[in-house]
């Protein structure tokens, strides 16, 4: 059902680039619009993981030199009964991990370098076993194409506005309507596209929270992590792109209340609390 809902949720995203296409372009933007919107869906579909990666200078690490890192990654990778994906990591203090990749079998899991200073061995397992979960669901190519085409809307969006400010001072009736579309666009569609991005992301967060637990065999390894990673972004925000926050594991933005408001993320002590009401996890199961 998780995946009806969400390919719904997708194609109402494609529907709103569409729509914003054609109300700046008539027909032939539309026409463009979802040309446009296809190629983002077959380039998200085929290089998700090196663009994201690239966006956050990741380089990917020896097994020589973080051999703890691997065997955790391996034996859950067993647990979940997934290939061995590539780990990854980002040179920035502040704690936070995400994985991506078209399908299991080109996974990639990564981990900012403030993550492994902060956690304990049980919670550094929760958060890789969540991403590990992430990668089983298949949400990763999911979350990229719905970055991608959110991204997209922001854009168009973008462009109307500044349209609208240099094309506003006409007294012409149409242009006045015209104008009034602009200005609806660039204002609702942005605020559409993130609500369709917050009920994918969403529901796709407590999934891969419940799986994950089953996975590391331990929901309280996952319930401390998410408990310390929220009060280190009050510290140490990440530097990351608001398109792609959503792929990471909490919030990388420092919390408030319009940002909580609005946040890819489900509430944390939410999560925490769905963690503590599993009380014997089993394997495989989720």
């Amino acid at each position: 059902m998780n995946y009806v809902k969400t390919g719904l949720l997708l194609a109402i995203l494609t529907l709103l680039l569409v729509w914003v296409g054609g109300v700046l372009g008539g027909p032939r933007g539309a026409m463009i619009a979802l040309i446009f919107a296809l190629v983002l869906n077959g380039v998200s579909y085929w290089y998700s993981d090196k663009i994201v990666l690239a966006l956050y200078k990741a380089k990917e690490i020896p097994e020589n030199q973080f051999y703890h890192l691997y065997n955790l990654v391996k034996g859950l990778s067993q647990s979940a009964g997934l290939p061995m994906p590539r780990i990854y990591m980002v040179e920035q203090k502040s704690p936070n991990a995400f994985a991506t990749g078209r399908n299991p079998q080109k996974a990639v899991v990564c981990v900012t370098k403030g993550l492994l200073e902060l956690l304990d061995e049980d919670e550094l397992k929760g958060v890789l076993a969540h991403e590990l979960a992430h990668v089983k669901n298949r949400d990763t190519l999911i979350m990229t194409v719905t970055a991608a085409i959110a991204g997209a809307i922001m854009m168009l969006a973008h462009m109307a506005r500044w349209a609208a400010i240099f094309g506003g001072y006409s007294r012409n009736r149409r242009d006045s309507g015209n104008l009034f579309s602009l200005l609806a666009i660039s204002i609702l569609a942005p605020v559409a596209a993130l609500i369709v991005q917050l009920a994918i992301s969403r529901s796709r967060e407590y999934a891969a929270d419940r799986r994950g637990a089953y996975f590391a065999k331990n929901p309280m390894g996952l319930a401390n992590a998410l408990r310390r990673l929220q009060q280190a972004q009050r510290i140490h925000p990440m530097q990351a792109s608001p398109q792609t926050a959503h792929l990471f594991i909490v919030n990388p933005f420092r919390a408030s209340f319009i940002a909580n408001l609005f946040s890819t993320h489900p509430p944390v002590e939410e999560r925490i609390r769905r963690l503590q009401s599993i009380s014997s996890p089993r394997r495989g199961e989720g």
